[in-house]
């Protein structure tokens, strides 16, 4: 949005790229914990539409929708330059049988998807495999979005002592794995924050750094659905780090990445330079 359409265009702003982003990407949930339908959506992004990159459908929402209010959701986002993902329901359907996949790649691609989140939270999978997923998916010409995380059953708001008790990953088999997707072409790896920001007793900090140093920060998006999360990853990364997070929360996640509000840690910290 340039100064000229922006209310107030005699205050500045951090300094943020235009659409298409590669850095400071956020993408919103849709439909899942509250309903959405495109007079919701057009009135989301009437306002907001400048600051989302993309709008993500959550735990297979769509199934439960008829397809022409899919298809009318996915023309809104589209209208406002936002692009659109299924969200990690494939694992649902790896779990019926290898033709399913196909048809639901197909179907993702007629009713107008633009990404495929291509997760494992509940199930198993050989890397191979999960490659063969990827590949599928831009043979089909849509963008695929792995999902990496360290936790074991991840992914349905399974309560803190239930995760402990599954156990959790080496942060290491998170990144080998998300490299062999990058250098397969996935267009962005998201990052699950179950057993690391998500129904832990105490965050993983350490597991963000070392994903962050060992992809770049423009490869991975972080999961973070909560105020205090999303307001760690600006204040220790900056905002140009990719997040993603429920679509109540974009306004106060812009005004941090933007500077002109925050926390008191924040208020007034969070700057851009382009000197």
């Amino acid at each position: 949005m340039s100064d000229s359409d922006r209310a107030f265009p005699f205050l500045t702003l951090n300094d943020r790229p235009a659409k298409p982003r590669k850095t400071g990407v956020t993408e919103i949930r849709g439909p899942y914990y509250t309903p959405m339908g495109k007079r919701y959506l057009e009135d989301v992004l009437e306002t907001m539409a400048a600051w989302v990159d993309s709008l993500k459908f959550a735990g297979g929402s769509f199934t439960l929708m008829p397809r022409k209010a899919v298809r009318e959701l996915i023309e809104t986002a589209h209208r406002y330059d936002v692009l659109v993902s299924t969200g990690g329901f494939i694992e649902h359907v790896l779990a019926h049988n290898a033709g399913a996949v196909d048809q639901y790649i197909n179907e993702c691609k007629e009713l107008g998807f633009d990404i495929i989140e291509v997760s494992s939270g509940f199930i198993t999978i050989p890397i191979d495999d999960w490659l063969r997923v990827v590949e599928k998916v831009q043979r089909a010409g849509l963008k695929a979005k792995p999902e990496v995380g360290v936790q074991f059953g991840a992914g349905g708001a399974t309560s803190a002592e239930e995760l402990e008790a599954e156990g959790t990953r080496d942060p290491e088999w998170a990144i080998m794995h998300a490299k062999r997707f990058l250098d397969a072409g996935a267009y962005m790896i998201m990052i699950e924050s179950e057993g690391i920001t998500e129904n832990v007793k105490v965050w993983r900090t350490d597991v963000v750094a070392r994903i962050a140093r060992a992809l770049g920060l423009e490869h991975v998006m972080f999961e973070a659905a909560d105020p205090e999360v999303f307001a760690w990853y600006i204040k220790n990364y900056g905002p140009e780090v990719n997040l993603f997070v429920d679509h109540s929360q974009i306004v106060q996640l812009e005004c941090l990445r933007s500077g002109i509000w925050g926390t008191k840690s924040l208020w007034g910290r969070v700057i851009t330079y382009k000197g």
